[in-house]
């Protein structure tokens, strides 16, 4: 299982959200600090989830960064975090 597919699938088993996105950005960061010859070093994560609900954007970050923790200690150097409610993303579908 490569490092995308094990992201997804801690963030999708914790968080159950309704969109979620994994891009392995290692890519763009070839050369630089952190950087793996192979690959998945950098990632870019978008998650909408309603377990976000009255969370801060630190505290969202945070809990994604301890769901991860095992891939940080392995071989992820940077992780791009975009972290939504599903309110925040369609307002329209959730205003009361």
């Amino acid at each position: 299982m490569t490092i995308a597919e094990r992201i997804r699938a801690k963030l999708e088993s914790a968080l159950s959200p309704a969109h979620l996105a994994v891009i392995d950005d290692s890519h763009r960061h070839a050369g630089h600090i952190g950087a793996r010859p192979g690959g998945e070093s950098h990632f870019r994560i978008e998650i909408v989830a309603a377990a976000f609900t009255g969370q801060s954007r630190v505290a969202r970050q945070r809990q994604i960064y301890a769901l991860l923790a095992e891939e940080f200690a392995e071989s992820v150097h940077a992780l791009q975090i975009t972290a939504k409610t599903p309110a925040e993303v369609f307002p329209r579908e959730y205003s009361t």
